[in-house]
Parts: C-alpha cells; sequence; structure tokens
C-alpha cells in the first residue's frame, strides 16, 4: 500500500512495473506474430523488471506497495524468459522465419 502522505507521482510510478509486466505478457497473448512480439516484448519486460525492482525499494520506506511489487517483477520475468526463449528457438531453427 502507498503511504497516505506520499506524493501522487510516487503512487502513479509504483503501478509501472505491474503495467509494463502485464503488456509483455499480452503482446504473446494478442498477437499472432510472435517474431515480431519477442523484439516487443523483451524491452518491456526489462523496463517491468527494472520498474518493480524501484519499487520493492521504496516499499521499505512505505511509499509503494510490496506485493504490487513483486507481481509486477513476476509478471515481468515470465515475458522477458518468454522472449528469451522464443529468441533461442530462432536462433537454433534459422529456417523457420523463413517458411512463413
Amino acid at each position: 500500500m502507498t503511504s497516505v502522505d506520499a506524493p501522487d507521482e510516487t503512487r502513479a510510478r509504483a503501478e509501472l512495473a505491474v503495467w509494463f509486466g502485464g503488456a509483455s505478457i499480452a503482446c504473446w497473448l494478442c498477437c499472432p506474430f510472435w517474431i515480431l512480439v519477442c523484439f516487443i516484448s523483451l524491452p518491456l519486460a526489462l523496463v517491468g523488471l527494472v520498474s518493480a525492482y524501484v519499487e520493492f525499494r521504496a516499499s521499505r520506506l512505505g511509499r509503494a506497495s510490496r506485493p504490487r511489487a513483486v507481481v509486477g517483477g513476476v509478471l515481468s520475468l515470465l515475458g522477458a524468459t518468454m522472449a528469451i526463449a522464443y529468441m533461442i528457438f530462432l536462433a537454433t531453427h534459422p529456417d523457420l522465419p523463413v517458411q512463413g
């Protein structure tokens, strides 16, 4: 939970980890062109991981919610893992994107 005396800017910034993590997952579920999605999802997930780290550190001072930071970090980590796994899959099967 955000502190009552926390500025509005801190409260708005505290939700970014969940938004970026959710966006990195939503890209995989909404877009069928995975070769493009992996290059969009990975930067979103990395920004979400950084935001989750900042939010988690801010939660010690009472300026952000610790559960939100953990959820954002998990979503971002899952999105990054999916993007990296698909990039590894493409690297080991170079003929697959050309077949489309």
